[in-house]
């Protein structure tokens, strides 16, 4: 009876330690947001309009604020897309140093979002801690993005099986 439980013991462990490594592992390979020189904005529309709602967390290493351009694209792997030309409004105050910003936006409807990207054009600089897109036709995502946003790039992530969403859309 000893011996078994020191087995369970040790077994108990053992599972923690690999649970606990693994945990980490895909911590800390999850991936960082791509610039993407190719991204193309879709120009056709859905007939039905859909809300959204997109929350935008600026670092607190972020300059004071923004006077530059903001564009945001985003939508799923079918090529239904929503684009924002301008997000940003600088008598908003919006984008400044560790602040939360909220939009509710209508746009195509499109099944689970699976990318993201940001436009950034202007002097200023602008660094993204998250963006978080959430309708009423599918789960809340969250990007990480815990990054500077270049100038004159999109600049995000793409989740979507094979990458055709982005690929396969209209030129801007």
């Amino acid at each position: 009876m000893e011996t078994l439980k020191k087995a369970t013991i040790s077994f108990c462990f053992l599972f923690a330690i690999f649970s606990f490594s693994e945990s980490s592992r895909s911590i800390l390979h999850q991936p960082h947001p791509q610039p993407l020189e190719s991204f193309k904005i879709n120009n056709t529309q859905n007939a039905r309009s859909c809300s959204y709602t997109v929350t935008i967390k600026t670092s607190c290493s972020s300059p004071a604020y923004t006077r530059d351009y903001i564009s945001i694209a985003f939508g799923d792997a079918y090529g239904n897309q929503v684009y924002v030309p301008r997000i940003d409004d600088p008598s908003s105050r919006a984008f400044e140093r560790c602040s939360t910003d909220r939009y509710d936006l209508k746009g195509p409807c499109t099944y689970q979002v699976c990318y993201v990207y940001l436009y950034r054009s202007g002097y200023d600089g602008w660094k993204v801690d998250k963006v978080t897109i959430s309708s009423y036709s599918s789960r809340s995502v969250t990007f990480n993005y815990n990054s500077k946003i270049p100038n004159d790039v999109w600049f995000g992530f793409n989740f979507c099986s094979g990458h055709q969403a982005v690929e396969s859309t209209a030129a801007m």
